[in-house]
């Protein structure tokens, strides 16, 4: 009988769940305009893996997963770019071991996504930022395998932050900058904004309205440092695999409900 009774709850704390989501996604197509651009912070893996007793493998194989959930959620809101934080260039000093299983998710998936029948019914074109030249030589394969395949799509836009740090795309820009005043092809007078934006990663999108980040953390952690200096911040306290639909739903609707304000 007790079995019986938290099959019973569980079931209808699932409806109540579906409801509540149905209730939100109401909302959310009444209420207006979601987020143009979504950045993510997906953290929270290795702690999901600890707190489930998996390795930590299974923990980063269960943020991929989730991820692909996440796709769809966009998709039903009309959320049309996305982008997302999957390594950093600090988690490259990691033990080799975990590194390298990283390394061989990103491989799979970027193959993956490059025949993804969903990505291209819905002509997302698929885009990794951050510096190639810190990825395995068959990973930039599958990477440029995905993005060729989806480079004349324009519905939406899907961006992997890997081998990716603020910081260092800031002083990328900085350097390309110098160079083109040093050849003379700009003066010091013509970098404006504009300038610093074009020589970015991100240069033919717009920037991030909002920020969601996993975990409980509220951090940037050195993500698009340039790009969210006017973005809205949601923190959402529970790890990356754990994220449900009605988290994320919950974002974007209080996303809507904000009053933006830009440099006050």
């Amino acid at each position: 009988m007790p079995e019986k009774k938290t099959r019973l709850g569980e079931t209808l704390a699932d409806a109540a769940r579906e409801a509540l989501e149905a209730r939100l996604l109401q909302e959310i197509r009444a209420a207006g305009p979601v987020p143009q651009h979504l950045a993510i912070i997906m953290d929270g893996n290795r702690r999901f893996a600890r707190e489930q007793g998996l390795l930590v493998s299974l923990g980063h194989a269960s943020g991929k997963n989730k991820l692909e959930e996440l796709l769809d959620w966009c998709l039903e809101v009309g959320l049309r770019i996305l982008t997302v934080y999957a390594l950093s260039t600090e988690n490259l000093s990691r033990d080799p071991a975990e590194v390298r299983d990283l390394m061989d998710l990103f491989e799979e998936n970027f193959r993956k996504v490059g025949d993804d029948p969903r990505v291209h019914r819905h002509r997302i074109r698929v885009h990794a930022i951050g510096n190639r030249e810190l990825l395995r030589p068959d990973v930039i394969r599958a990477i440029e395998y995905a993005e060729q395949r989806t480079k004349d799509y324009t519905d939406y836009t899907f961006n992997v932050a890997l081998a990716y740090g603020g910081r260092e795309e800031i002083l990328r820009a900085i350097r390309a900058l110098a160079q083109e005043v040093a050849e003379g092809k700009l003066t010091p007078q013509q970098i404006d904004e504009a300038a610093v934006s074009q020589r970015l990663y991100t240069a033919d999108l717009p920037d991030p309205d909002l920020v969601l980040r996993t975990s409980g953390e509220e951090r940037i952690s050195n993500f698009l440092l340039w790009q969210v200096a006017y973005a809205e911040l949601y923190f959402a306290d529970v790890y990356w695999p754990g994220l449900r639909k009605i988290d994320f739903l919950r974002a974007i609707r209080d996303f809507q409900r904000r009053r933006r304000r830009f440099g006050t």
